[in-house]
């Protein structure tokens, strides 16, 4: 049995084998996409999750407000428990999906880490929300 090597190009323009695009298209299986939408007073939606970090889409009329986060919080991460999500605002619509699109990309909104192992917490807003200017990103 003879073998044939193909040749894939990535979105990024980069070429490999199908070997190599096997091994990366595995490597973003971690990539899950979820439900646009949650249901009222519910969480958040989640787009999916890279890795060991959970994308979450803020709403634009909660975007700044820090108690909403801190209600999402108790919905989407179990406590005593390692947690990491950063969220991001929509504010044109794009289709959802993870990775993310450039339009939400440049829309992060703060990022929330929990280690139990370092027995830290963290929250950081972005500053463009100017929902906290000291230590913003």
């Amino acid at each position: 049995m003879s073998q044939r090597w193909v040749t894939i190009t990535t979105r990024h323009g980069r070429r490999c084998s199908a070997v190599a695009a096997l091994v990366l298209l595995s490597a973003g299986a971690g990539a899950q996409p979820a439900p646009a939408s949650a249901p009222a007073g519910g969480a958040w939606p989640v787009a999916g999750r890279q890795g060991i970090i959970e994308v979450v889409i803020v709403p634009d009329a909660e975007a700044r407000d820090r108690d909403a986060y801190v209600r999402q919080l108790s919905l989407l991460c179990e406590p005593r428990r390692t947690c990491f999500i950063n969220f991001y605002t929509n504010s044109t619509g794009a289709p959802v999906a993870v990775p993310l699109p450039d339009a939400i990309e440049h829309e992060a909104a703060a990022v929330f880490r929990r280690s139990m192992k370092q027995n830290a917490e963290m929250m950081r807003f972005a500053c463009r929300l100017h929902v906290d200017d000291d230590g913003c990103f």
